[in-house]
């Protein structure tokens, strides 16, 4: 038998315990509560001993009531160029490789490797003595036969009185014509050859055919040199002015053509690998007759002034031709494009600072911006940092760009309270 089946009933207690026990539980039910009611009170009073509400944990259960950081800028107008790019070679356009055109002994070099110089300039000298020994034999030749001549008409005109005299036969004086025929062929030839010996002795000086830059010297002093030899002495390459060749889409051929049969002279930049520094402005000269059908373009040729040399032949460079301006173009930063299933579109930030998603239709792209076709106005504000974290109709916080996050005096962010802590991703 249990101690709860030996307990005796109520009505066999005194009077006396009964009360006590029926008093007995309201009373600790009361005590469980008082403590209870001390507890919660004295948990509140530690978290908020200012009476102000405790301010909620970041990201706990604010959802779209937090607003999120964002920087926007204004969308505006600006002209921007519509350009057609390559990659392309610098070329000279004359490169020279000065050879000799007799043979002798290389007596002088006259010119320093990397030289600029100007056409006619002296460059090197061949021994002379041979041509001049020549020039010398050719001179006492050409005296011989013209004393052989002189005498040879001097006798003509004798038989030619004779003949007239009935004196000697016409056999006789046609033939001493035919000497002096004869003769003045030899002083003529004789002359050829002084002439020969002259030039010879003008090839001995070696002069540069063109103006440019001279290389590295080929043949130093002393050495004998021919004609025939196939590098040469130095070769010079003319730096001003320059081209640059490069290729463009065969797509692209039509437009450029209407400009060039207008008459509009297009402009040409001439850009490092990194396309970041300028390095020289030209214009267009001309194109390629033929497209090339392996790779589908056509090669342009455009022309450098070069006056301090920024470029050098066979240099590679990013080519920039300017085919056209669009004016007064709507443009925004490039950051400010964002692309999905629907297309391109920005985060469009309205006056009560919410962000609704613009559909647009981009053009071309200059440095950092981007022209907008269609789907934005001048004046529109656009999120350009922080558009990851954005929906349709979200709550933004619009701060200055670079600014350290102070809030931007106007715009769809303008206004918020500064004891509001961002939301923390």
């Amino acid at each position: 038998m249990t101690d709860f089946e030996n307990k005796p009933p109520e009505e066999t207690l005194p009077a006396d315990q009964v009360s006590r026990r029926r008093w007995l539980w309201p009373i600790i039910l009361l005590i469980i509560a008082g403590a209870g009611l001390g507890f919660y009170l004295y948990r509140d009073s530690k978290t908020e001993p200012t009476g102000k509400p405790q301010a909620e944990a970041p990201g706990a259960g604010k959802g779209a009531s937090q607003a999120t950081p964002v920087v926007a800028v204004l969308a505006r107008k600006n002209d921007v160029g519509v350009y057609l790019t390559g990659l392309g070679n610098v070329t000279a356009l004359n490169t020279v490789s000065v050879k000799s055109r007799v043979d002798g002994q290389l007596m002088e070099v006259r010119f320093r490797e990397g030289q600029t110089v100007s056409k006619g300039d002296l460059l090197a000298m061949i021994d002379p003595r041979p041509s001049q020994v020549l020039l010398t034999q050719a001179e006492g030749q050409m005296a011989r036969d013209r004393g052989l001549l002189n005498n040879a008409r001097l006798d003509f005109q004798r038989y030619k009185l004779l003949w007239q005299q009935d004196s000697i036969p016409q056999q006789q004086l046609d033939t001493q014509d035919a000497l002096v025929r004869q003769l003045e062929g030899t002083v003529k030839f004789d002359q050829g050859q002084i002439d020969s010996a002259k030039l010879q002795l003008v090839y001995c000086r070696i002069t540069a055919p063109i103006s440019g830059r001279v290389g590295l010297r080929q043949v130093d002093a002393g050495n004998i040199i021919h004609a025939s030899d196939p590098n040469g002495l130095v070769v010079i390459t003319q730096l001003q002015p320059i081209s640059v060749i490069f290729p463009i889409p065969e797509d692209n051929l039509p437009k450029l053509l209407g400009k060039i049969k207008s008459g509009t002279r297009l402009a040409v930049d001439a850009y490092d690998r990194a396309q970041k520094q300028k390095l020289a402005g030209g214009t267009l000269l001309t194109l390629d007759n033929q497209i090339d059908p392996t790779t589908g373009t056509v090669k342009l040729k455009a022309l450098f002034p070069n006056t301090q040399n920024e470029l050098f032949p066979n240099q590679f460079v990013n080519a920039r031709l300017l085919l056209e301006t669009m004016h007064d173009a709507v443009v925004v930063p490039t950051a400010a494009i964002q692309r999905g299933a629907q297309g391109t579109f920005v985060y469009l930030v309205k006056a009560d600072k919410t962000v609704t998603v613009r559909p647009v239709t981009v053009g071309v792209t200059q440095n950092d911006e981007i022209a907008i076709t269609a789907g934005l106005e001048p004046g529109e504000a656009v999120v350009v940092d922080g558009a990851e974290r954005l929906r349709e109709g979200s709550k933004v916080e619009v701060k200055e760009a670079g600014g350290g996050g102070r809030e931007k005096g106007r715009g769809a962010g303008a206004g918020k309270g500064q004891n509001q802590k961002p939301e923390k991703q």
